[in-house]
């Protein structure tokens, strides 16, 4: 199965797409589908580093989450593997543009049935993903 890819112009430069990454208190306050929040326990975030967080849904529901940052490259990309279930790898590009930054989004699960399985639940939340990222960016 082909990876989940999705991409979104943001008006804003690399450098602030990448600190509302790297900040988890910004993270936090994005990170997710729409009406989710975020508790992290743990956030080192170099590569190799260690992210668990528990999301908490709009339905009271928690899901407990656990990542590496398997990859860092300052202004321009971030690796993570998502290292329980269900398993998968996610490469945030970010890529200067006139406008801002476009940034490319591609989740690639280790099971193509398990990718099969939450298609109808990855793709819209992913957009709600970058969606809440630029609301991140364009809060005073």
């Amino acid at each position: 199965m082909n990876p989940f890819r999705h991409s979104r112009e943001l008006a804003a430069p690399p450098s602030a797409v990448f600190d509302a990454l790297r900040n988890p208190e910004r993270l936090a306050r994005w990170w997710g589908p729409d009406g989710f929040t975020n508790t992290f326990e743990h956030f080192d975030f170099q590569p190799g580093g260690r992210w668990t967080f528990t999301m908490h849904g709009p339905d009271g529901r928690h899901y407990p989450n656990e990542a590496t940052f398997t990859q860092i490259e300052q202004d321009r990309s971030v690796r993570i593997c998502h290292t329980c279930a269900p398993l998968f790898d996610l490469y945030i590009g970010l890529e200067a543009i006139p406008a801002g930054t476009r940034v490319t989004w591609v989740q690639q699960f280790d099971d193509p049935q398990v990718a099969q399985a939450v298609r109808h639940i990855v793709e819209p939340a992913n957009e709600q993903n970058l969606s809440r990222l630029a609301r991140e960016l364009a809060a005073p």
